[in-house]
């Protein structure tokens, strides 16, 4: 009776030192992979990471920069939402200018970026005109446009004057200050200019001809074309445009001190928000806060509520279901 034999694969043999080898490989990639990174981390810890946590950290201390912090839990918190009464107006002023000047100032520029590419003679010339406000530093610039705005001597007042135009006071009036501040910053559209120009610019000529075929007119071809094809562009402006104007200071600060007529010089106390607080932001209430009054504990809070309306709104906004692109995209 023949016997069965059962045979099995063997394992091929361990190459001695192999295991170590790969290890020493992986650990190397690693390092490698770290060596690159290193700027990066670093930039962030320095200037991120550590700065949030001691936000964060000073937020429940009372600290003003002389005597050593002490611990006084929620009391910072509780005084920035039930006692000061200048939040609630510069949140809202902060928020508004968000919206308002956000939104605009992507119209303008798409606007503006349309009207150049279509130009068939001198769009070196308006290209440039249009750029070089931009270029104008930012206490310059707002020094500049409120001369212009001046309702006694500005120019603007009077040549709508002259044609029969009651003009308003500008930065003088709570009503006006805001929208002033947003045609100041319409006024330095160049840097979304560049940026919708390129991506005008980058979108196929094949898809406005086979539109044409189609019959599409001139909105049809923007809404169906050049639209979608920005879309990503127009994602990168409401974003970025979002964050730095959460961050809005100089130039609502230069305005409100220039309109008042309260003259800048060394030593001077300047009270952000003129004409009544209707250009304060939360920036400038953080400077306020923290420089003025050395309050750095209520300064951190409002640093952190700001913090946190951007990431909320930016994290919105990232999101595909916010309306900016497409599942496509």
């Amino acid at each position: 009776m023949a016997r069965s034999h059962t045979t099995s694969e063997a394992a091929p043999p361990a190459i001695p030192g192999h295991a170590e080898a790969l290890r020493r490989k992986h650990r190397n990639d690693r390092l490698r992979t770290l060596g690159f990174l290193s700027p990066w981390l670093i930039g962030f810890t320095v200037f991120f990471g550590y700065p949030l946590i001691a936000t964060v950290y000073f937020s429940f201390m009372h600290y003003n920069q002389i005597e050593p912090a002490t611990f006084v839990g929620w009391r910072n918190w509780k005084y920035v939402f039930d006692q000061m009464p200048l939040f609630g107006p510069a949140l809202w002023n902060t928020l508004w200018l968000v919206v308002v000047m956000v939104a605009l100032r992507v119209a303008f520029g798409i606007g503006i970026g349309l009207l150049i590419t279509k130009l068939k003679t001198g769009v070196g010339f308006f290209r440039t005109a249009f750029y070089l406000p931009y270029l104008a530093p930012p206490v310059a610039a707002t020094v500049a446009f409120v001369f212009l705005l001046n309702p006694g001597t500005g120019p603007v007042n009077e040549m709508l004057g002259t044609i029969g135009i009651d003009a308003p006071n500008w930065f003088n009036d709570p009503n006006w200050a805001k929208p002033s501040l947003v045609m100041l910053s319409l006024w330095g559209i160049g840097d979304l200019m560049v940026i919708f120009m390129a991506a005008l610019l980058d979108v196929p000529k094949e898809q406005y001809e086979a539109a044409e075929l189609d019959g599409a007119g001139s909105w049809a071809k923007f809404r169906y074309v050049t639209w979608p094809s920005i879309l990503p562009i127009v994602m990168f402006a409401v974003v970025t445009g979002t964050v730095q104007t959460m961050q809005y200071y100089t130039q609502a600060l230069v305005a409100g001190k220039l309109a008042s007529g309260v003259s800048i010089g060394p030593g001077s106390t300047i009270q952000p928000g003129y004409p009544d607080h209707s250009t304060l932001t939360v920036p400038q209430l953080v400077y306020s806060l923290g420089f003025q009054n050395f309050n750095t504990g209520a300064a951190c809070v409002l640093s952190l509520v700001l913090f946190a309306i951007a990431m909320a709104v930016t994290t919105l906004l990232m999101r595909k279901r916010a309306g900016l692109l497409t599942a496509e995209d």
